[in-house]
């Protein structure tokens, strides 16, 4: 299984939704807070494409977007793929 990463912020439900989906398939991430490290927003802007609200979500160098769009791969049946490729 490929490494996963999601930038979050403790205030943001939405990181919440999408930490639980992948703790309910059961799947380790490591989670990056960018409210404690503002440094690493800057890191995440520049991986996501600009993007910058949390979360940020990525599967290796594969970046998934953010909560809805992780929901969406999963209702659609990609996210596994992605996650074992």
């Amino acid at each position: 299984m490929k490494t996963v990463e999601i930038y979050t912020s403790p205030l943001c439900g939405f990181c919440y939704s999408a930490k639980r989906l992948l703790n309910q398939k059961g799947v380790s991430f490591t989670e990056i807070d960018v409210l404690q490290d503002p440094e690493r927003r800057k890191e995440m802007m520049q991986r996501a494409n600009g993007r910058h609200t949390v979360p940020q979500i990525f599967v290796g160098d594969l970046h998934v977007g953010g909560c809805d769009d992780l929901y969406a791969l999963e209702r659609a049946g990609k996210l596994d793929p992605i996650l074992a490729a």
